[in-house]
């Protein structure tokens, strides 16, 4: 039971990992090639737009502390 438990928590990793990395793209070719980018790669930036525009800026400094706080106690955890 654990074992299928930890392949299919790896298996999400990765995926997470694989779409962080396809957006990562996604926003490269669009500092690339600006409004020419093509309207797929113009409403993904547009959806982030509003993410980051919709997200106050109090919640923004909390999942700082927040990261920060988790990376200081897994280093510690070492």
């Amino acid at each position: 039971m654990l074992t299928s438990f930890e392949t299919a928590r790896r298996y999400l990793w990765s995926f997470v990992e694989l779409a962080f990395v396809a957006l990562l793209a996604i926003i490269l070719f669009y500092l690339l090639a600006g409004q020419n980018s093509g309207s797929y790669v113009q409403s993904v930036i547009d959806n982030l737009m509003k993410l980051a525009a919709g997200v106050p800026t109090p919640s923004l400094i909390g999942l700082a502390i927040v990261g920060l706080l988790i990376y200081v106690v897994a280093q510690r955890a070492k």
